[in-house]
């Protein structure tokens, strides 16, 4: 099994996904608050694969998780046809369009035990999927994978001396978040990629620390750039933490280009935490009408 992923070539992604290969059986996590075009990021690796390689894409299946349930058709829908029609010499191609939509699987969760459902149960889809369309699924997509986490501490709250059960039971969901989709990637070689929101800074006064007491495993990540130091509040369980491969931190930029072309856009600066890379890159979010 790790000899025949590892031979497979790696997925190019075209910025801002570029600058590190990525194959299946890799975890890359994008973190950053919200908003920060972490969704946006997903939908264009989603349309990379989707499309043919003749169009610059994959030629791949791709299964969007949606945990935040605040997926976006329209925008997805608007995004494709903007790359199908992208180099002014292309007429919108509907069979080309309804081939990316119909390789395009979703399913949408609202709670943990969904999840999980979900997860045992992709196996069967995935399966009838390539026998329907002889073609597997290579890219997972997961938005956001803390959707549930404050949901679940909220649903099994405790008193200050039971915190032990408490951090027991979301360390017991993440693991079996974390073995199910091992399992499914030993099945189905996938890359997966997964969004986070985080927090900037502590948010929390001392007095509230003190009142939480050690109710979650505390631990925060210092990213310096250019002589600024963002801390974010690392939440995930660790057994998810190690099972990422990658991790990319997204952010909003305040260097905005003064320039009529850029109206009605937002400047994000992307950094690469996991592996560390020296320079962040720049993407420019806007407006698309077709």
């Amino acid at each position: 099994m790790l000899s025949r992923v590892s031979s497979v070539r790696p997925f190019l992604f075209p910025p801002p996904l570029h600058r590190v290969p990525l194959r299946v059986g890799n975890v890359l996590e994008l973190v950053g608050p919200s908003p920060s075009a972490k969704t946006h990021i997903l939908i264009h690796a989603a349309i990379t694969a989707l499309l043919p390689k003749h169009y610059g894409g994959l030629d791949h299946f791709v299964l969007f998780l949606d945990l935040d349930c605040r997926f976006d058709i329209a925008r997805f829908s608007q995004l494709l046809l903007h790359r199908i029609t992208e180099d002014g010499t292309r007429h919108c191609d509907q069979t080309l369009y309804d081939l990316c939509m119909a390789r395009f699987l979703y399913a949408r969760c609202y709670d943990t035990f969904q999840f999980l459902h979900t997860l045992r149960t992709l196996h069967c889809r995935l399966e009838k999927e390539k026998q329907v369309h002889g073609v597997g699924v290579h890219l997972l997509l997961i938005d956001s994978i803390g959707a549930f986490h404050w949901m679940d501490r909220a649903s099994m709250f405790l008193s200050q001396r039971e915190n032990n059960k408490k951090k027991l039971f979301l360390q017991t969901v993440s693991e079996a978040v974390v073995q199910n989709i091992r399992k499914l990637l030993q099945v189905h070689p996938m890359l997966v990629i997964a969004t986070k929101s985080v927090i900037f800074g502590n948010k929390y006064s001392t007095s509230s620390n003190e009142l939480k007491g050690n109710m979650e495993e505390r631990c925060s990540r210092n990213v310096t750039r250019n002589h600024q130091t963002f801390q974010y509040r690392e939440y995930m369980p660790s057994v998810w933490q190690s099972f990422v491969t990658h991790r990319i931190l997204v952010r909003s930029s305040d260097d905005h280009p003064v320039a009529t072309n850029y109206q009605n856009s937002s400047f994000y600066l992307l950094e690469w935490l996991l592996p560390r890379l020296n320079f962040a890159d720049k993407i420019v979010v806007k407006d698309v009408r077709t």
